[in-house]
This record gives structure tokens, C-alpha cells and sequence, in this order.
């Protein structure tokens, strides 16, 4: 069963997307911005760590090798998916170069060595194939950079209502940004898909605080502000900004990083 995070942020399983479409000019970075991919794994019981391994062995190892950056590794704090899940944000120079990196990864000959190494040691270790969703900055973003470490994430996704999600990214532009960082809560980056239909009504964004107390303080903190709650009655007073309750995956940075060692090396 797909938890319900995962089917907010569109994910499709078994199903890697692969058309792109043109996101909205409005609050998307220039056309040479980079493209960011949040991949998702779901392991099969016991075997989350399994995967962290073949990470630090091998894959960081062949994704920088063929041009992909490694922004971030996280685990879900969730009692649904923290012993099986495993969340990586990738950054691309454009979504050509993704494509191409992916394929040239897939006949890499030591690539296809290790991947068969991995298999022989550990067996099935993936439910299913990887989820993946390309994004795009929104114009208000931060930088997007390495992750920070020793703070806790939160994973968000709002649903906008048929053409509203223009002036959901309005709201957080001109307000909610800076009332999140009022109440100690950081920005690391702001996305909508690049594909249809989600880049039509979905927003994502990674949070973060300096621990779960000053996340959860920072969140009581905002939706109590009577500024927020001004900002929320004149914006939607034609409507709500969104169709469903915004969905919440808190998330823990995994300090994976590649490993020097041989692929054959136990």
C-alpha cells in the first residue's frame, strides 16, 4: 500500500516520468536554472540499511561520476515508512543532461558490475522500482545547496485548487516565508513539478529547524501569529488556496557519502 505522502506528491508506482512540460513562467527559475529530481525508495522489510550501504559503496560513487549532484539523504521519521523508506534530492544542469546521465549510468560497465555484486550480497533489497519527480525552483526559493546537518526536515506538499496554485506561490512570496522564518523555521527550497498535471496544482517544499521541539514550537507559533491568520482570511476570501490538507513528512538527514573502498571489498 502507498503511504499518503507519496500519493499527494503524484508518484506513480513502478513508473519513472519522462516527459517534461514547460512550468509556469511565473515561478519558475530561468531556463538554465538546474532541475532537481526528489527520487523516493521503499525497501522491502529489513533491508533499509541494506540500501544505505549500497549508497556509500557504489551509487553516490557513479551518480557524481556521470554528472548528477547529491543534495540530500533522508529517512522519514514516521512510524509508516522510517524502516523502509529512503528520499534523496538530486540536482541536474537541465533535464536533457538528467536524461542522459541516467542512460549513460545504466551501461556503465562497473556500474552494471557493482549492481550485480550488490544483488548477489544482499539479494531483492527494493519493493519496487524507484519513484521519481522532476522539479523546478520557485522564483522565491532559496539557493538550494548541500543540505545542512544536525537539524530535523519536514517534507511538505500543498494541492492546489484548479488555478490557484498562482496565487498559492503568491502567499508564499509576499507572506509566508517570511513569517516561517519569524517562527524559526528555514527555508531549504521551494519546488513545483516540471510535469503535467502536477506542475498545474502541486507545490513542494523542504523545511527545517534547529530540532523537533523548535519544529514543533516554530509551527504552534505560525498558525497561532494573528498576522498569519489575517494573511490566510484575505487571501482566501474567494476560495481556499488549497484542495486538501496539506500533507507533512518529518525527516531525518542521512549522512551518507561515497566510500573509497572496492566494490568487491565486504
Amino acid at each position: 500500500m502507498v503511504p499518503q505522502w507519496m500519493a499527494s506528491l503524484g508518484f506513480v508506482i513502478g513508473i519513472i516520468v519522462s516527459m517534461a512540460t514547460s512550468p509556469s513562467p511565473i515561478f519558475a527559475d530561468p531556463p538554465n536554472s538546474p532541475v532537481y529530481e526528489l527520487r523516493t525508495y521503499v525497501c522491502l522489510p529489513g533491508k533499509l540499511e541494506s540500501l544505505k550501504e549500497r549508497f556509500e559503496n557504489h551509487t553516490i560513487r557513479y551518480l557524481e561520476k556521470h554528472g548528477i549532484r547529491c543534495l540530500g539523504f533522508w529517512t522519514p521519521t514516521d512510524e509508516e515508512s522510517s524502516d523502509t523508506t529512503l528520499i534523496c534530492l538530486l540536482e541536474h544542469s537541465s533535464r536533457e543532461a538528467a536524461e542522459e546521465s541516467w542512460n549513460s549510468i545504466r551501461h556503465d560497465p562497473e556500474w552494471r558490475a557493482s549492481a550485480w555484486w550488490d544483488r548477489e550480497r544482499h539479494g531483492q533489497v527494493l519493493e519496487y522500482r524507484p519513484d521519481s519527480l522532476f522539479l523546478t525552483k520557485t522564483d522565491y526559493s532559496p539557493d538550494v545547496d548541500v543540505a545542512p546537518k544536525g537539524v530535523v526536515y519536514g517534507l511538505r506538499t500543498y494541492n492546489a485548487p484548479p488555478g490557484k496554485l498562482d496565487e498559492l506561490n503568491a502567499r508564499f512570496r509576499k507572506h509566508t516565508v517570511e513569517l516561517f522564518r519569524k517562527h524559526g523555521l528555514h527555508s531549504y527550497g521551494y519546488w513545483v513539478p516540471m510535469d503535467a498535471p502536477r506542475s498545474e496544482d502541486t507545490l513542494i517544499y523542504i523545511i527545517y529547524a534547529n530540532d523537533q521541539n523548535a519544529m514543533d514550537a516554530g509551527w504552534a507559533g505560525f498558525r497561532a501569529d494573528p498576522e498569519w491568520k489575517a494573511i490566510l482570511a484575505e487571501t482566501e476570501k474567494n476560495g481556499p488556496l488549497t484542495s486538501v490538507k496539506p500533507t507533512t513528512l518529518p525527516m531525518t538527514l542521512e549522512p551518507l557519502s561515497s566510500k573509497a573502498s572496492s566494490n568487491q571489498a565486504d
